[in-house]
């Protein structure tokens, strides 16, 4: 113990006599353990702990499947049977998300909410901390209104009252009885305040196989296996598609691990990352390194003393790994703050709906960045040790401080290579990202984004009530198109690529098909006759919506192109009869070009086309269950802090507590359609551009230092007559000799991991894990940028003078 805390005590004051160097040393070392601990905190309670449930492993995701549509939301009554029916699960639940306007008490506000069947909270394990659970007889059609309500809603509207249970809340004008509160942090998929009974929110679809939008979660009983239950839920299912041959037929179902829902492929995103950063330390370590080894060279005569004074070759070895340790466990420190700012801003570009609630900067996080910080510092601190261990005393006496060894040169020189290469790959990685970012801007969503603001509307129900549902959206409308510089206005009920579906069958002609699973599958866009002009979509043949178009009126629609190529190729369907599930027979008045919906490059559009159904022709009651679904989408060159207040004002001259909420412009909701290509590009650019800085401060240091070891060599050079471009020549192709090394081996490790990075291929568009020419563009800014890094130290080699540099030795 004496032992170590004298070789702390010379630590902290060799280190204390060159302050740059220990202030650079530690910075470096900050940056990538400080990036390594915010990576592996997100790793930690997104992929590798438990969902926050008890006995989360038990949790398993529900659904069904068409044959053209592997995973299909599960409808009501089916789901009831399966409950009725099954023996190996512990508990079933169904949901759906449901927003409603809360107007009381307190302050009127848009909500988020779900609306969940009575045994939703027992399956997953989670009882409220205040009042009671739903009960079956508050999932029934006539029940009473109920609700759960949120902690966060609890504390902010109730002040956190024990009698808040049994008191009124005002949602969408009607008087809900608060019958529990759930534990903070509950979550499920979204931040939801409200939950509501699924029955009685939706008494239509209890009923009606066909109409399939919920989705289904389960709980396995002990020692049940998915396959198992995947095996059981078949056999009812099939049992029901014979039952019910005209609803089901052909309906099959699907189980997985809750957790792999939730996840998804953010799983494989923030490996890649964890990967990446690893790969950044690795970097660290190797720049630390070098100038360890640089600064083991400066004190060679100090090490040959104090050999002569008795020291042990061990007890030089002990004395620089502490020095290592101390530096690294210093960057620990600092890198702990600077991962707290990086594990904010990952935690902000997630995925909506990854479960972060057991993520954070905890014990067991700082035990990593411990272990990493002691593990780094042992890492590099073996290489300036293992040189001072080979100093010859005689040697080292006689020449004073002459400088590094070969074999340090060479070590230093090796991991100058490493860092190029490990740079080169992290490079390769954002750049094939970055071209694909470039690729998805270059598509053509179908609309014109650009002026375009989408927003919500909670529409009063008094509204709906008094004048028809249709009367209300008119009026509205016409409240916001007198607003000045607002060029066209509409509503619709989703907006092309915010990640809304509304999909369902349709057939052409009347003749229903014998089971809905053989009918092909659209996505629904229920529109104003605005929407085109304010969206800017092409009106390909025949017309658009009128305001003609009502529910007096003849039923019409408006297909795109892609499902006129589909069912109607090489003649036109303007006049053509195509049936709407759920709605009716309608003549086909128009198509228009096809829109980007799910993601600018179509992925997961497994539906056959796109139908437009006017607003105005669905009646009041349909209406008015859609007004709290209803986007507003405006046509202006108006900022939005300019035009919203506008907007507020005039729907609020409607009536009063009608909130205004989710606004976005269509840019906005484009760009954040790339985010799963653009959060992991953002994080690899970063990692990429430190590793880049590394490297070239490496190199800089190599050649730095070899220009100061090389002075009298040089000195002799000009003596004889050498030029200073000949100087420099040497110089800077010593160091590009390092950098065409390791630009080779990066490119070799690389292409090397492109089957591995196939495993990525979700995240890349329009570019290969090999594309050539991001190869060539990445080796061709490393080379650019590590020429400047070796021009600083050619420059002063260019300088010398040769009489000093001879008169010095």
């Amino acid at each position: 113990m004496e032992t170590l805390l004298q070789d702390l005590r010379f630590a902290l004051r060799t280190l204390a006599h060159s302050p740059g160097f220990t202030a650079t040393a530690i910075l470096t070392l900050a940056l990538g353990i400080g990036a390594n601990t915010a990576i592996f905190s997100v790793v930690d309670g997104v992929v590798l702990k438990p969902l926050p449930y008890p006995q989360p492993d038990r949790l398993v995701l529900l659904w069904q499947s068409r044959p053209h549509t592997p995973q299909l939301d599960i409808s009501i009554p089916d789901f009831l049977d399966w409950q009725r029916a099954s023996r190996l699960f512990a508990g079933m639940a169904a949901m759906d998300w449901r927003s409603y306007d809360l107007t009381g008490p307190g302050a009127a506000a848009h909500v988020d909410g779900m609306q969940v069947s009575s045994g939703f909270f027992k399956t997953l394990g989670i009882h409220p901390v205040l009042g009671r659970d739903f009960s079956a007889a508050d999932d029934r059609e006539h029940a009473a209104p109920a609700v759960m309500i949120s902690d966060r809603l609890w504390r902010e509207r109730f002040a956190a009252s024990p009698q808040a249970a049994g008191k009124a809340l005002l949602l969408d004008g009607t008087a809900y009885t608060i019958v529990g509160v759930l534990p903070p942090r509950f979550r499920f998929y979204t931040d939801a305040d409200v939950y509501t009974p699924l029955t009685h929110e939706a008494p239509r679809t209890s009923s009606d196989r066909t109409i399939h939008g919920f989705i289904g979660i389960g709980r396995l009983k002990p020692g049940v296996s998915v396959a198992e239950a995947r095996s059981e839920l078949g056999a009812v299912q099939d049992h029901l598609d014979q039952l019910y041959a005209a609803q089901d037929r052909n309906l099959g179902v699907g189980l997985k691990p809750l957790k792999k829902e939730l996840v998804g492929d953010t799983q494989s995103t923030l490996l890649l990352l964890f990967g990446a950063v690893g790969v950044v330390l690795l970097i660290t370590c190797a720049n630390v390194a070098n100038l360890l080894l640089s600064r083991a060279a400066g004190r060679e005569q100090e090490f040959a003393v104090r050999s002569a004074l008795g020291a042990s070759r061990s007890r030089l070895l002990r004395q620089l790994l502490t020095e290592g340790i101390f530096l690294a466990l210093a960057g620990g420190v600092v890198g702990v703050g600077i991962a707290r700012v990086c594990y904010s801003t990952i935690v902000a570009k997630l995925p909506k709906g990854i479960p972060l609630e057991t993520t954070g900067l905890n014990l067991p996080i700082l035990g990593f960045a411990l272990a990493a910080s002691l593990a780094v510092g042992i890492l590099f601190g073996f290489a300036p040790a293992l040189s001072a261990a080979r100093v010859d005393l005689q040697d080292s006496l006689r020449a004073g401080s002459r400088g590094a060894t070969r074999a340090d040169h060479r070590a230093q020189s090796v991991l100058v290579v490493v860092q190029v290469a490990l740079t080169l790959v992290l490079l390769v990685g954002s750049g094939l990202l970055l071209r694909t970012i470039r690729n998805l801007w270059n598509i053509n969503p179908g609309f014109d984004p650009q002026d375009v603001i989408a927003f919500k509307v909670g529409l009063d129900p008094s509204l709906s009530a008094s004048k028809g549902a249709a009367a209300a959206l008119e009026e509205a409308l016409d409240r916001i198109r007198q607003i000045p510089g607002i060029e066209a206005a509409d509503f619709t009920n989703i907006v092309p690529l915010n990640g809304d579906d509304n999909g369902g069958p349709f057939w052409l002609g009347t003749t229903p098909p014998a089971s809905p699973q053989d009918a092909p599958h659209a996505l629904y866009f229920w529109t104003g006759p605005d929407y085109l002009k304010t969206m800017r979509i092409p009106l390909l043949q025949g017309r658009f919506f009128t305001v003609a178009d009502t529910l007096k009126s003849e039923p019409v629609i408006v297909i795109d192109s892609e499902l006129a190529r589909r069912y109607f190729p090489g003649s036109s369907p303007i006049g053509r009869t195509i049936t709407v599930a759920h709605w009716g027979p309608a003549r086909v008045i128009g198509v228009v070009g096809h829109v980007r919906h799910y993601s600018l490059d179509d992925a997961g559009n497994s539906v056959a086309g796109q139908i437009y159904i006017s607003l105005f022709q669905l009646n009041n009651v349909l209406l008015s269950n859609l007004s709290d679904y209803m986007i507003l989408v405006i046509r202006t060159p108006l900022p939005p802090g300019t035009v919203m207040p506008k907007v507020k004002q005039a729907i609020e001259s409607l009536a009063p507590d009608q909130p205004v909420y989710k606004v976005q412009t269509a840019e906005e909701v484009v760009s954040e359609s790339m985010s799963s290509q653009r959060f992991p590009m953002m994080l690899l650019a970063a990692f990429a551009a430190l590793a880049l800085l590394l490297a070239c401060v490496g190199i800089y240091g190599v050649l730095a230092y070899s220009v100061t070891r090389r002075v009298r060599e040089i000195g002799i050079r000009m003596a004889l007559g050498a030029e200073k471009h000949t100087i420099l020549r040497l110089i800077i192709g010593q160091g590009l000799r390092m950098v065409a090394l390791g630009v080779a081996i990066g490119i070799a490790g690389a292409l090397a991991l492109s089957r591995v990075v196939s495993s990525f291929s979700h995240l890349l568009y329009g570019v290969g894990t090999a594309d050539p020419l991001t190869f060539a563009a990445v080796s061709a800014l490393l080379v650019v940028v590590a020429t400047g890094a070796c021009w600083i130290p050619a420059y002063r080699a260019m300088h010398v003078d040769p009489m000093t540099a001879l008169r010095a030795e």
